[in-house]
């Protein structure tokens, strides 16, 4: 048996299409992120409070649809949810477009997360991959919602200035239109679609994944790094324009190269937590300097230079929480049921969005802008005393083998022998499922040995 380890030509063209699909649904959920609360004075019946509502409603109906409709992919097909679910995201841009009054804007915004399509698109990308190559396509997915939050926090101030808000709703809507044409013609038809545990949520496993003292930890974290990020998102605009009488158009000459620097700054610790073993470590880490960051940002944001750096500071911690949770929480998930503990953190990831945006909102309503920050410090203050008690994770990473078809016997067979392959830490075989689930010790596994027990085909 040949080592499969490398992907085709269509496994590639379909991490492509897809990671372009999700990076330009993301792209035009952020772009407003860095203007709306400029903008969002001029609109009808306008407060700070439903201005947050505005930026933030997109995550609760997010957080909400989710995970449905990575089950209603499951019955009706994939392709059929992500195109309705783009289409509801046109819908709502179109919606947000045309509006003059903030509660246009906001249902606007509602619609737009109601195409929730990211675990259909998961899903999707997990039919038309071998088991072997499903971690590289799970991290290019992962990787094209990172690069859309860079390119949008920089490209939304830009384009608020050419074509103002409306026109960044309408740049949306197209963009959504053509995720349409992308899945429609450049997206191959699976042969068949099942479920994939380590992509999609098993609802009768999601009360264990709901009670793991770890992984709720890593639930929370998230949800505190996205509240934390809109609420700063939100505010950050305001402290320019108030504070230092920046216009708008310019703030993407500040996001730009701070967040060239955060990334840049960012890889030692990268390596330093995924190589040496440190990642509980760069994580308490991170989130002390973000909770530094905040009360910088409450106490000095008079100040121009103390505020670029609290930006670039701000970019750092960001990303390399962003870039560093998805994989403990694959590090501490059972290697058969990562896809549940992964729904669970992405639908807190988002109810994290939509609570900072209105908390943000409500805060500088009644106490001022700065006030934001403080709340924010307080937040990260809980999250740090969690992530301080956490228990040091596991440096094994997830491995999907295709075994092929077995009964209960040869699926007990096949795990022990699996199981005394070098650098194998877990096994579970589901016979139905026609593959191993593994967790594995990448430094010192054996893949020859290992791959020779796969069905997979070059």
């Amino acid at each position: 048996m040949k080592n499969p380890e490398n992907m085709t030509q269509a496994e590639r063209r379909v991490a492509l299409s897809l990671s372009s699909v999700l990076a330009t649904r993301m792209l035009g959920l952020f772009m407003i992120l860095p203007v709306f609360a400029i903008y969002a004075k001029d609109l009808t019946g306008y407060t700070a409070t439903l201005a947050g509502l505005a930026v933030g409603i997109y995550g609760l109906t997010q957080s909400i649809l989710q995970i449905p409709l990575g089950r209603l992919s499951d019955r009706i097909g994939r392709k059929p949810v992500i195109l309705g679910g783009l289409l509801m995201f046109a819908i709502g841009s179109v919606v947000a477009a045309l509006s003059h009054s903030i509660w246009g804007v906001i249902a606007g915004r509602a619609l737009q997360g109601t195409g929730a399509i990211a675990s259909a698109i998961m899903a999707l990308a997990a039919d038309l991959t071998r088991e072997e190559h499903r971690m590289k396509m799970m991290a290019s997915l992962g990787m094209s919602i990172g690069l859309s939050f860079f390119i949008a926090i920089v490209l939304g101030p830009r384009l608020y200035a050419d074509f103002g808000v409306p026109g960044i709703f309408w740049i949306t809507a197209g963009l959504a239109c053509l995720g349409m044409v992308v899945i429609a013609l450049l997206v191959p038809n699976p042969v068949s679609a099942r479920f994939h545990r380590d992509t999609e949520v098993e609802l009768d496993w999601l009360k264990n994944v709901l009670t793991d003292s770890q992984l709720v930890r890593l639930d929370l974290g998230v949800m505190a790094l996205h509240f934390v990020m809109t609420g700063t998102m939100f505010s950050l605009p305001l402290l320019f324009v108030q504070q230092h009488h920046f216009p708008v158009a310019n703030h993407w000459e500040v996001y730009l190269p701070t967040m060239f620097l955060a990334v840049a700054a960012i890889v030692p610790f990268i390596i330093l937590g995924e190589k040496r073993r440190q990642l509980k470590q760069v994580m308490v880490g991170a989130v002390l300097t973000l909770s530094l960051v905040n009360l910088l940002f409450w106490e000095s944001s008079q100040h121009w230079w103390v505020l670029i750096f609290g930006i670039w500071a701000f970019f750092a911690g960001f990303n390399l929480l962003e870039a560093s949770l998805p994989s403990l929480v694959a590090k501490y998930a059972p290697p058969a049921h990562k896809g549940t503990a992964m729904g669970a953190f992405s639908s807190s990831q988002f109810f994290g969005a939509f609570l900072g945006a209105v908390s943000a909102g409500w805060v500088s309503h009644h106490y001022g802008v700065n006030t934001v920050f403080l709340v924010n410090a307080g937040v990260l203050a809980l999250w740090l005393a969690l992530a301080a008690t956490m228990r040091h994770p596991p440096y094994l990473s997830s491995q999907l083998l295709q075994v092929g078809e077995l009964d209960e016997a040869g699926a007990r067979d096949l795990a022990m022998r699996l199981t005394a392959i070098r650098g194998v830490a877990e096994v579970v075989v589901i016979p139905e499922d026609r593959v191993a689930y593994l967790k594995v010790d990448n430094k010192d596994l054996d893949k020859e040995a290992l791959y020779a027990f796969s069905t997979a085909q070059e």
